[in-house]
């Protein structure tokens, strides 16, 4: 734990001139895999995932706060990763989303707006022998377990 949190100042002192980008996670695996995910308003570069590793690589071997060998990894959260922040959500309004509630619904739809408590997303609800009908749901944060973006090919 003390690893992830020397990181996190680490990242946070690296972007904290550049107020478009924001620390999604830092996890530090079994197989000694330190993953960092950063992203930003209007994504983020592979020049700006590269200068983040070096400040935090450089630091973190100055320091020795890592005693073994280790794999550093930076880079935005992959397409299928969960949306974590508020952030996140922002970012992708007008995206289709798939959010997994905890009573075990899930909900597909277009990501409208976005509050500090609730998403509100425009759902396809289709009835037997019927055309589908769009409707706007309000699905407050507590409800979520896990939110998506999904990705079309069309």
């Amino acid at each position: 734990m003390q690893v992830e949190k020397r990181v996190i100042a680490l990242v946070e002192e690296k972007i904290a001139d550049r107020p478009e980008l924001f620390l999604v996670e830092v996890k530090m695996l079994p197989n000694n895999k330190l993953i960092i995910h950063v992203d930003g308003d209007e994504g983020i570069s592979i020049q700006d995932c590269v200068a983040i590793s070096r400040h935090v690589g450089f630091h973190l071997e100055e320091e020795n706060t890592i005693e073994q060998a280790y794999n550093l990894e930076v880079s935005s959260p992959g397409v299928g990763e969960p949306l974590k922040l508020i952030r996140q959500y922002n970012k992708n309004i007008g995206r289709t989303i798939s959010v997994k509630l905890k009573e075990g619904q899930k909900k597909e739809g277009k990501l409208l707006e976005v509050t500090e408590d609730n998403l509100l997303i425009e759902e396809a609800v289709k009835e037997k022998g019927k055309k589908a009908v769009s409707v706007q749901v309000t699905v407050p944060f507590n409800d979520i377990i896990e939110t998506s973006v999904l990705i079309s090919f069309k």
